[in-house]
């Protein structure tokens, strides 16, 4: 079956938000007086949504839940001040956007990221490409690599699994494209490398966006 439509993660995939994160993380480990993290220690910290990023970053002593809960209501409000610092499309996402559209390519995003904060950065950073579906997380959604919000995406879409190219830059994409019955491809340009994506099942790898064309 002919590719019809593209499933994008977005942090490491479409924008590149690891300072912001990393930052706005670092802040609140900072006013609690506990140890920071370099820049590319979160290139394996994020991917999985707030909660188990809380408990990655927190030391082994302070995993209680109190902390921990603390913790993500913490980053939540201080992200929300800092994401606009330096968080920006991508070298090539916004010429593969816009040849995708020219070409009625359908396009999604699916992310452990929070809905609401998904939509707000997409409006603000990718505001003239359309989106079919925008799958983030919420309560009642199984994080990624749970296929549920891949699965929920296409069917929003109206096309079958098969039909989707699933792009992602870490494990946990490639799992979640595979487990939907998606084609794997992984992004090399983003916070993990080739032989993670290889190893946990990428079909395809792309050094650049614009590459993603030729699978179509």
């Amino acid at each position: 079956m002919k590719f019809r439509a593209v499933i994008f993660d977005f942090d490491g995939t479409l924008l590149d938000t690891l300072r912001d994160l990393a930052e706005s993380v670092n802040a609140v480990l900072s006013r609690s007086g506990l140890p920071q993290h370099d820049l590319e220690q979160y290139r394996h910290f994020v991917g999985e949504g707030v909660e188990e990023l809380a408990r990655r970053v927190l030391p082994e002593g302070h995993r209680d839940k109190a902390t921990i809960a603390n913790t993500i209501s913490a980053v939540k409000e201080e992200y929300r001040q800092r994401w606009p610092n330096n968080t920006r499309p991508y070298e090539g996402i916004p010429e593969l956007l816009d040849e995708l559209s020219a070409r009625r390519v359908k396009m999604a995003i699916v992310t452990n990221k929070p809905e609401d904060s998904t939509r707000n950065m997409a409006a603000t950073l990718l505001p003239r490409w359309k989106f079919d579906a925008i799958v983030g997380a919420t309560p009642d959604l199984p994080r990624k690599p749970d296929p549920t919000g891949a699965l929920e995406a296409a069917r929003r879409l109206g096309l079958p699994p098969e039909a989707f190219l699933y792009v992602g830059d870490s494990d946990i994409d490639m799992k979640t494209a595979n487990a939907a019955g998606m084609y794997a491809v992984g992004a090399l340009w983003g916070f993990r490398d080739a032989d993670e994506l290889i190893k946990n099942g990428a079909k395809a790898l792309i050094s650049k966006p614009l590459e993603l064309l030729d699978l179509l």
